[in-house]
């Protein structure tokens, strides 16, 4: 609420938000009860935050990944695993840059995945985000259930 007297100034004011899709299927917030409530919270507010400042043109939505993220924080508590079957942070930059340059006024009140992002943006190979080339399985990451690859799209 501090910045918001500058987002309504803004040519095109966007509040990304890094917490996961609504809703949550249950099945998926029981092994991080106290981390699942904050990423939740997080989403709803956004979503409330969007349709209160949707007349005022200001953006609010968030993002999530479809896979694990190779970041210090899964180094610090994942495995080399984890690591190995991550996908690289370009891949969350590019789909945030591709979501922050949309006009505010039309990209509001959603969740989007990650790589959902950059399909709809016409990147049809993502392979080139694997943290490890060549490998195959990738993890995928809290609140988001696993998915097969969609026809024509290489991950």
């Amino acid at each position: 609420r501090e910045c918001l007297p500058h987002l309504l100034i803004a040519p095109n004011p966007h509040v990304l938000n890094l917490s996961p899709p609504l809703p949550v299927p249950v099945h998926l917030l029981g092994p991080s009860p106290a981390y699942a409530q904050s990423k939740v919270a997080m989403s709803f507010y956004a979503a409330a935050m969007a349709a209160e400042y949707a007349d005022q043109g200001v953006a609010f939505n968030t993002l999530w990944p479809q896979t694990m993220i190779a970041t210090a924080a899964v180094e610090w508590v994942g495995t080399a695993e984890h690591i190995r079957r991550s996908r690289t942070p370009a891949i969350m930059a590019d789909a945030a840059h591709w979501i922050l340059v949309q006009s505010a006024r039309a990209c509001t009140g959603s969740h989007y995945i990650d790589e959902d992002v950059l399909v709809a943006a016409g990147i049809r190979d993502l392979s080139g985000y694997r943290n490890t080339p060549g490998e195959e399985a990738l993890m995928t990451d809290y609140f988001v259930e696993p998915r097969t690859a969609r026809v024509g799209v290489k991950y």
